[in-house]
């Protein structure tokens, strides 16, 4: 699949072995991922990636989840659902 093919990217938040955090996080971006944020002491990182590029991450070694970001949007406070 060459560049131009790909999907839009999304959000995404990565669980991954905090004893190979350094290493993963650069694995991951050779990838593809785009990495947005990082949580080493949790063992995880944000990031964007192209959607069918998610299979590829989650095969990785040492990446124990790989999950889309979700928006949740609350009503206003003085909304009659409240």
């Amino acid at each position: 699949m060459n560049e131009g093919s790909r999907s839009a990217p999304v959000g995404v938040i990565l669980a991954v072995d905090p004893d190979r955090f350094a290493e993963l996080v650069e694995t991951l971006r050779r990838a593809g991922l785009t990495v947005t944020g990082r949580q080493p002491a949790l063992g995880t990182l944000s990031g964007t990636a192209p959607e069918d590029l998610i299979p590829t991450l989650e095969a990785i070694d040492g990446v124990d989840s790989v999950d889309r970001e979700r928006t949740v949007r609350l009503p206003p406070p003085d909304s009659p659902t409240q």
